[in-house]
């Protein structure tokens, strides 16, 4: 995990600022910690959003380890089926890639056994195993896109509730209604919008970030493969 990026390491430390603040937000006597607040007034749509920041911050710390082009496929092993192509040894050369399967690996599995029926047949079949690998790498980092939309929804979904409570509170007390009375329901409304864009804000931000190293690191795969199947054009 020491590839972590730096705004990671950010994140990490302003989100736990931010939630652990003993009273930045709240005046000491009054409403307790910010955090306290959190977990009184989110209730259970404050739950799932707080339980949707881990899984997010799990998939940050996932996709900064493992979407990585050395991690993919790491270069020693493209070596090592270089090797075996420049010495004609492609049966073996397929037995390693089915043995070691990834981004390159795999796309050229579904090349090496067309060597038959000539270089283009082998670089159409490379190159849809690749386009296919690719949409699976954006595939993967789509879920975090998916986090970043449902996270503010559901704080929406809470403020709407909130509102509601608040409002029915004025229905049945009528002018007796003090802001006091109100609290519970605007707070409650607050705080899940908060915290449907602490969650929304970094996730959105990974995402971009993340679809970018994969859109560069499927290029890169892209220029290599195509590199490994001139050798087959006048073969």
């Amino acid at each position: 995990m020491s590839k972590i990026s730096a705004f990671v390491l950010i994140a990490l430390v302003l989100a736990t600022s931010v939630m652990f603040a003993p009273s930045a937000f709240a005046e000491e006597g009054e409403g307790g910690s910010f955090m306290e607040s959190i977990l009184n007034d989110g209730g259970w749509i404050g739950w799932v959003i707080i339980l949707l920041s881990i899984v997010t911050l799990a998939l940050i710390i996932q996709f900064a380890v493992n979407i990585r082009a050395a991690k993919i496929c790491p270069p020693e092993l493209i070596d090592e089926v270089e090797a075996l192509l420049e010495e004609d040894e492609y049966q073996e050369a397929l037995e390693l890639c089915e043995s070691e399967p990834n981004f390159v690996t795999r796309s050229l599995a579904a090349g090496l056994p067309r060597l038959g029926e000539g270089y283009p047949k082998v670089k159409e079949a490379m190159e849809n195993a690749a386009g296919i690998e690719a949409v699976k790498l954006q595939q993967t980092v789509s879920w975090m896109l998916f986090l970043s939309n449902v996270a503010p929804l559901l704080g929406l979904f809470g403020t709407v509730s909130g509102m509601i409570t608040a409002f029915n509170v004025i229905v049945t007390m009528g002018a007796k209604v003090t802001p006091a009375h109100l609290a519970g329901g605007i707070s409650a409304a607050l705080v899940t919008t908060f915290l449907g864009l602490l969650v929304a804000i970094p996730a959105v931000t990974a995402y971009q970030f993340f679809r970018n190293r994969a859109t560069r690191i499927s290029i890169h795969f892209a220029e290599v493969l195509e590199e490994m199947t001139e050798r087959f054009r006048n073969r």
